[in-house]
């Protein structure tokens, strides 16, 4: 798996983004109506203040009359109306649009991490995760949003009203009220990039904020167990107040730069009274235009303000942007063919050649020179100590990790030749960890394929021994698991996980210590019943007890990451190797059992 490292940050990095780009092109139109709306109310606006400067002007003159007042007050109120409709419409299209690209920016993301290998998975937590997955994409949509929002009207209420200034009032005014603004652009590029170094501190402290929680509420039978709630309140008020920290330190940011602009507006506001009011009193404008100077001035103050915001909310965007498009880059080492070049269904054989594997990173050999050859409608025994290679070769065999090329056959085909939905959709996977979704048991029996009839699922459910535990259930198998299935025993779990791969009826079965947490006797009828339901197609079966190999057509013992016996069982157990000493001792655990009952 390859990560692309992000781009240095940049405040406008989000505007010149492609990822951003395709989204503005997506929705241009809605952009573009809500921006024609935008710039007739902000043009609209601007008129107001000259229309109180005549009517001042008519009254100190004694040259208005009542029509005039009339036509003055029908004035404003159709820029009233304009304004609201336009805002109304501006809000509909505009924030309707950066809705949008959140939901789109949300299904990408998600498409894409189920493109990723677990590897992905094991390196970033599930707290990082759900931080692209909602702060970050909450910002970048605040970027599309508020940042093309506020920068227009920023530069159109700015320009406007500046050229109205300087044209229908007085040049040397405007020039004295406007110098202090000039500060602004200093501040702002020191405060954008400091802004988006706190604020990529505090998307992380949320992350780590978020995966501790989510850990130690899975856990919280552990935790409980083994009474520990003092130490893990104390390791998360310690996770809590970093995160505290991190906050604090971007909101010292905003609350600097904020207050920071109305301190500039006011600047401006001071000078032009002092200035203006002096150049009235001299006759140099009218006092109607310096009424309505002052008032061009208050609307400058919204878009000084609004720098202060705009560069915030893209610093941010923009932080949040890199983060998420650090993942969209990020490329699954596992190569996938198109299924339309090999599209066929493989068969059950078999075979691996010389295998050989080292997880990336390392320089241990997990497996060396595994070689084994397996027939459709054979069963394979894997039997080997804890870490011995058992579950990897599974892996392998699923691509979930990569072996090289030439060393794994399926049905005949080197397994790179086998698109990934194909090989994957012949196999039912039955793992250790038996993960059941926060769904009913119906729903999780029949997870891999949804059309599948109440009736079939019933039947899975019996050949995995666990119909009968769900009928006991009040609602049976509309039954919720709670997370993880918290709600069920172990026994319960690793049964249900068994129906929802027998469901599919798959090419090849692999159960990898799946029957660990039942009794002897539900494992042997579950055993039968595989024997009888799955005659001519493959099975893999991984376990620790003999009992649960002992019927297979060939069994392998992996120690030291190489197959070290091979052969029937009672050939093994001829041998008087490890996998005779392993039954050996289990015979005779199962005899002090008995013996105890008795």
């Amino acid at each position: 798996m390859k990560e692309k490292k992000p781009r240095k940050a940049g405040i406008m990095d989000i505007l010149r983004s492609r990822y951003a780009q395709q989204f503005i092109k997506k929705y241009k139109w809605s952009y573009l109506a809500g921006i024609a709306m935008l710039i007739v109310i902000d043009l609209a606006q601007t008129e107001v203040p000259k229309i109180v400067g005549n009517v001042i002007d008519g009254i100190g003159n004694g040259t208005i009359f009542e029509s005039d007042f009339a036509s003055a007050i029908i004035k404003m109120a159709v820029i009233a109306v304009i304004v609201l409709a336009g805002r109304i419409a501006w809000r509909y299209c505009i924030f309707g649009a950066s809705r949008k690209i959140e939901r789109d920016m949300r299904n990408d993301l998600f498409t894409h991490l189920n493109s990723l290998p677990i590897s992905y998975f094991h390196e970033h937590n599930a707290g990082e995760i759900m931080a692209y997955m909602t702060n970050d994409i909450e910002a970048v949509r605040m970027t599309f949003a508020v940042t093309i929002m506020m920068g227009l009207d920023m530069i159109t209420i700015g320009v406007t009203t500046l050229l109205k200034m300087i044209l229908q009032i007085d040049l040397r005014l405007s020039i004295v009220a406007v110098i202090p603004m000039s500060m602004v652009a200093l501040v702002s590029t020191f405060v954008g990039r400091e802004m988006h170094k706190r604020f990529t501190k505090r998307q992380e402290a949320f992350a780590k904020i978020s995966d501790f929680v989510q850990e130690k509420l899975s856990g919280m039978k552990v935790i409980k167990a083994f009474v520990q709630e003092e130490k893990e309140i104390a390791a998360f008020e310690a996770v809590n107040t970093e995160s505290k920290t991190a906050n604090i330190r971007d909101a010292k940011m905003q609350a600097f730069m904020f207050p920071f602009m109305h301190m500039i507006a006011g600047c401006s506001m001071a000078i032009a009274i002092a200035y203006g009011g002096y150049i009235t009193i001299l006759g140099r404008i009218s006092v109607g235009s310096f009424s309505a100077f002052v008032q061009y001035l208050n609307m400058l103050v919204w878009p000084i303000a609004s720098i202060g915001r705009i560069i915030n909310v893209v610093t941010r965007g923009s932080a949040s942007l890199k983060r998420v498009e650090n993942v969209l880059h990020t490329q699954s080492d596992i190569k996938d063919v198109l299924p339309a070049e090999s599209d066929e269904p493989v068969t059950g054989e078999i075979e691996a050649r010389n295998l050989t594997f080292r997880y990336p990173g390392t320089n241990k050999d997990v497996l060396k020179d595994i070689s084994f050859h397996l027939n459709e409608g054979e069963t394979l025994g894997i039997v080997g100590r804890t870490g011995a290679g058992k579950t990897t070769l599974v892996n392998l065999l699923l691509r979930i990790y990569d072996p090289d090329e030439d060393m794994l056959y399926v049905g005949g085909r080197e397994i790179h030749t086998i698109p990934l939905s194909v090989l994957r959709s012949s196999i039912g996977y039955v793992m250790q960890d038996n993960f059941l979704f926060s769904d009913t048991i119906r729903n999780n029996i029949a997870f891999g394929d949804r059309t599948k009839s109440f009736e079939e699922i019933e039947h899975a459910a019996k050949m995995a021994c666990v119909h009968d535990n769900v009928m006991d259930f009040p609602d049976g198998y509309d039954t919720m698991v709670g997370e993880r299935g918290v709600s069920l025993s172990g026994g319960q779990k690793q049964r249900i996980s068994i129906a929802r791969a027998l469901i599919l009826d798959p090419k090849v079965l692999i159960l990898d210590d799946a029957l660990s947490a039942v009794d002897t006797d539900t494992e042997e009828q579950i055993l039968e019943n595989l024997k009888r339901e799955r005659r001519n197609k493959t099975n893999i079966i991984i376990a620790h007890r003999i009992s649960t190999l002992q019927n297979a057509d060939k069994i392998i013992v992996i120690d030291g990451a190489r197959i070290v016996e091979e052969g029937k069982h009672e050939e093994l157990v001829a041998k008087g190797g490890i996998y005779a000493d392993l039954y050996h001792r289990q015979l005779l655990e199962k005899m002090k059992k008995e013996e105890y009952k008795l």
